[in-house]
């Protein structure tokens, strides 16, 4: 099931920002707890297999030997030492993953994974993508964009629309676009319900001109946001706006009014886009809209042309330099010579035969990759922990992977709600098709990367692990079950650790 959107409290206070943003790149490493932190941004999650290839003789020469999936589809290298920036860089470049030294931490692109890979979907989105990428590595303007901006683009099933983008594209297949010429896209920003109905050719130019849009914005506020959602009162971003910006350009662009035509829906835990009259169903309703593949399942993905696709699941987002070979000489021998990255700290491999899916699918299982959607380990989530968090107070992982040899996705005498009651008042609309809900475990109170929406939140203190449901729009609270066994003490204050996608 696709997580739902993210939890983000309405007409909360907007920051005020005093400095740029902190997150890792590819050049700008982070010192952690375990060494250096890089963070390779993966445009819409694409890579080639010599990409792959690259990022994993980067983790076994230069890092710890694993390689981390984020919730944006992109890669981190744990366990870098000093001083090898350089030689990082010069594998990067080779490999065509830093087309702009200067652009490298902005190129945040999110899409959906199956685009064109099932029975549905036309490949557009991922077309826009690698437009969308190489409009922001010549724009100037763009360089100002925080390390956190993101773009979405989401293929019409609903799985990543409500990611929680800054700019959020979603095609319409079937439906012509302003110009009336070819599929259109809708485009929205930030959490504006409004969008714009604006023409496929058009969408990727669109999206760095509602970029611009938001730095103009931003600039204006006086208040130094990094997102869209961040924009104080007076200066915060709306469709029409946009609008208003896509004229000045060139693009012709229609306003679509929350709840007409192909608008943006959100009634109360649920939020949807309703398209040529029928809803398709986004993250937080259960699952994509019928006839579409579920992007977040793990497992073989029919394709329109007899071909296959495989979607394995990393448990708790970490493979092994051998997995990932592993996958990199299945998509060269049998497949397209391509993997695709998703926000569920998952990969696709497309293109393979019949014949072959199988087979290699339990070649991958039995590599301990996450291959089934009945896995324990689907749907289980953590931070990072210890050793590599000098904020995390235990070894997170190793009590997550303790948890699971024992058969529960929880602490060891917790049992798992069979609903996802209790809920915060403002999440009492949840579907009931929403359970069993995601589990996320965290060394500390920022708990880095959680899901969105609505899960279950397993925190360790000093007194032990407690658990809660988290729902929507909803702080972490009051924990309703403590665990009894006491975690270890605060870990010695050292560099901070930055949040993990």
């Amino acid at each position: 099931m696709p997580p739902s959107p993210s939890p983000r409290p309405r007409r909360a206070e907007p920051p005020v920002r005093a400095r740029g943003d902190a997150c890792p790149g590819a050049l700008r490493l982070h010192p952690a707890a375990d060494g250096h932190l890089a963070r390779v941004r993966i445009p819409a999650g694409d890579l080639t297999v010599h990409q792959a290839r690259a990022l994993a003789d980067a983790a076994d020469l230069l890092g710890d030997g694993r390689l981390s999936l984020t919730s944006r589809g992109n890669v981190e290298l744990r366990g870098l030492p000093d001083g090898c920036g350089g030689r990082l860089a010069g594998l990067l470049h080779d490999a065509g993953l830093l087309p702009s030294e200067r652009h490298e931490r902005i190129r945040n692109i999110l899409a959906s994974p199956l685009a064109g890979l099932d029975h549905n979907t036309p490949a557009d989105v991922r077309r826009w993508a690698r437009r969308l990428d190489a409009l922001l590595c010549a724009s100037d303007s763009a360089t100002a964009l925080s390390g956190r901006f993101l773009f979405v683009l989401d293929d019409g099933r609903g799985d990543v629309a409500a990611l929680g983008g800054d700019v959020t594209l979603i095609a319409e297949s079937g439906i012509t676009g302003a110009t009336g010429s070819g599929g259109g896209a809708l485009l929205r920003v930030g959490d504006d319900p409004a969008a714009l109905r604006i023409a496929g050719p058009d969408a990727p130019r669109a999206a760095l001109a509602a970029a611009e849009t938001f730095l103009a914005a931003a600039a204006a506020g006086g208040t130094g946001a990094w997102r869209v959602r961040e924009l104080p009162d007076g200066h915060r971003l709306s469709a029409r706006a946009v609008a208003a910006a896509l004229h000045a350009a060139g693009i012709e662009a229609s306003y679509v009014a929350d709840g007409a035509g192909a608008s943006y829906v959100a009634e109360g835990a649920r939020e949807s886009y309703v398209a040529e009259g029928a809803r398709v169903r986004a993250a937080a309703s259960g699952g994509p809209a019928a006839g579409y593949a579920d992007s977040s399942a793990p497992g073989i993905v029919e394709g329109r042309d007899g071909r296959r696709a495989l979607s394995v699941l990393a448990p708790l987002g970490r493979l092994s330099v051998a997995q990932w070979r592993l996958l990199a000489s299945v998509a060269a021998d049998d497949g397209s010579g391509e993997l695709r990255l998703t926000p569920w700290r998952g990969i696709v491999v497309p293109g393979l035969p019949a014949a072959a899916a199988a087979p290699r699918l339990r070649e991958l299982a039995a590599a301990g990759l996450v291959t089934d959607p009945s896995s324990p380990w689907h749907r289980i989530g953590a931070c990072t922990g210890r050793p590599g968090c000098a904020k995390s107070r235990t070894d997170v992982r190793a009590d997550v992977a303790e948890a699971v040899e024992a058969g529960t996705p929880l602490p060891r005498g917790v049992p798992l709600p069979a609903d996802p009651a209790p809920l915060p008042t403002d999440a009492a609309s949840l579907p009931v098709d929403a359970a069993p809900l995601p589990v996320h475990w965290s060394g500390c109170e920022r708990r880095c990367g959680h899901p969105h929406g609505s899960w279950i939140d397993v925190l360790a203190t000093e007194a032990g692990y407690r658990v809660a449901v988290v729902g929507p729009e909803a702080t972490p609270a009051t924990p309703t079950t403590p665990k009894t066994t006491p975690t270890a003490p605060p870990a010695t204050p050292g560099t901070p650790e930055t949040r993990p996608e």
